[in-house]
């Protein structure tokens, strides 16, 4: 059986970090709120004066190690559970899944922990052996799962190697990428953990990790207390979409994994877990304050998409360069941090503001086998292209042996540099030309033959936004 690695965790940062009191709108009256120093910079609560009402129930998948269900933090939280490996989904042996769950859903009151999303409904599923590893089946079974039951969100905090210049040390799986793919039509944002290059040949590492880079997924990587991206955060610069605070994080762990430290007064937190557990590190914790962060925004307007959503997060984020504590980061997007640091107030007020990204309800079809089918004699579709998360479009047109097609592609944001192709069978190319600047792109075809045709949108230049896609189909001669 083959299997996968989570993305693990680096030593012990060492002695503990006093942590600043978040600066926040309103204060939540958690007892260990002042610990997750995280949260004042993810600006997590400053969006408002007071704890918003009348959320919308969001569901949010954590596909980890299982969960503490016992933790009072999670009371009212946890909407199902499904275990994919032996044991049970709410006994988490190895503390991860439940360090995550506290950065998203920690219940908002008294009990230790916030989470970002603190309303969200938890469907936790379990798929971490015993040995620490994640079979691949249980992996793509998990995801299915969670899609199936309604998951908005879904949390992957692990990964594997990518490597596009040594197939043999690359890790990508069809499997997990048709699971992910299957939840993306589902209507599920995939967030995902950029990598930890611990797992990697070398250190920093300079590829994001499987699922991070697959099409629309969210890759997180990780920032340290002073803005800095730690060696351990892989490094890509497309697949590294946003970053958040991955070192020394404060949140929930297993209550019998801290029980044996009989002196420490923090029973079923992280400042009473063992070896590197107390100081959690890693892009696996950067990953759940972004799903919160989608939660968050889900639960505000459910009306809108996956897409739309993660598009709010990935240009909401604030810039990190020298000036905010990374020497090496260029001033926008860059291979270190993507777009920047995770901000949960510019992401709140873009959405009151009405700075709502387009819709494209017809993804993921980013293959030809993916192809949105288009059956009508004239169809007209609106969709969106993105230079980083979304460079191609597939669409499926049948056309009976001399009828002519003609096809127009209008791209609507500027500086626009598309190709408009037609293809057939594998990729072969029919029809296309060389990258267009302007707003428009035409061509003409007449079918040798009856068949299936694929026409392609392809963004080559970093931008990206709303595009109109005309066909029209007219019949063969005599």
């Amino acid at each position: 059986m083959r299997v996968r690695t989570r993305v693990a965790l680096l030593g012990a940062v060492g002695v503990a970090l006093v942590a600043a009191t978040p600066a926040a709108a309103f204060t939540p009256a958690n007892a260990d709120y002042a610990k997750q120093w995280y949260l004042g910079q993810d600006h997590a609560f400053d969006a408002w004066s007071a704890p918003p009402s009348a959320l919308a129930p969001v569901k949010v998948a954590i596909i980890d190690s299982g969960i503490d269900c016992s933790l009072p933090d999670f009371a009212n939280r946890i909407l199902a559970t499904q275990t994919f490996v032996t044991g049970n989904a709410c006994n988490d042996t190895e503390g991860h899944g439940t360090i995550i769950a506290g950065e998203i859903a920690g219940d908002l009151g008294t009990n230790g922990v916030v989470g970002i999303a603190y309303s969200a409904e938890l469907l936790v599923a379990k798929v971490v052996t015993p040995d620490g590893t994640i079979p691949l089946g249980a992996e793509a079974k998990a995801i299915r799962w969670a899609a199936n039951q309604g998951a908005r969100v879904i949390n992957l905090s692990f990964g594997a190697v990518r490597d596009p210049a040594d197939p043999s040390v690359d890790t990508y799986s069809q499997v997990e990428a048709e699971a992910v793919a299957y939840a993306q039509r589902k209507g599920a944002l995939v967030v995902a953990a950029a990598g930890n290059s611990d797992e990697a040949p070398s250190s920093p590492w300079n590829y994001a990790s499987w699922p991070a880079a697959l099409p629309h997924v969210i890759g997180v990587g990780a920032l340290n207390r002073a803005g800095d991206v730690p060696d351990f955060s892989d490094r890509d610069p497309l697949y590294v979409d946003l970053t958040a605070p991955g070192v020394d994080i404060f949140s929930t762990f297993p209550a019998a994994l801290t029980a044996p430290q009989h002196g420490c007064a923090a029973q079923g937190y992280t400042d009473c877990a063992a070896g590197d557990y107390i100081h959690p590190q890693g892009t696996s914790f950067s990953a759940p304050q972004v799903s919160a962060e989608a939660a968050v925004i889900f639960a505000l307007d459910p009306s809108l998409t996956a897409s739309q959503v993660g598009t709010i997060i990935e240009r909401s984020t604030d810039d990190v360069n020298a000036s905010t504590g990374c020497s090496e980061c260029a001033t926008g997007r860059d291979r270190f941090t993507g777009w920047g640091r995770l901000d949960v107030e510019a992401a709140v007020a873009a959405l009151n503001t009405g700075a709502i990204p387009p819709s494209d309800r017809d993804e993921p079809n980013d293959t030809l086998g993916q192809a949105w089918v288009l059956p009508g004699r004239k169809e007209t579709v609106t969709a969106t292209l993105d230079y980083w998360d979304d460079p191609i479009d597939f669409y499926k047109v049948k056309l009976q042996k001399g009828a002519r097609l003609a096809v127009t592609a209008h791209a609507k944001w500027r500086d626009a540099q598309i190709r408009l192709l037609l293809v057939r069978g594998h990729g072969v190319i029919l029809r296309g030309g060389t990258g267009m600047t302007g707003p428009a792109k035409h061509f003409s075809y007449r079918a040798p033959k009856t068949g299936w045709y694929d026409v392609v949108l392809h963004d080559e230049h970093k931008g990206g936004g709303a595009y109109t896609l005309q066909l029209a189909k007219t019949a063969p001669a005599g």
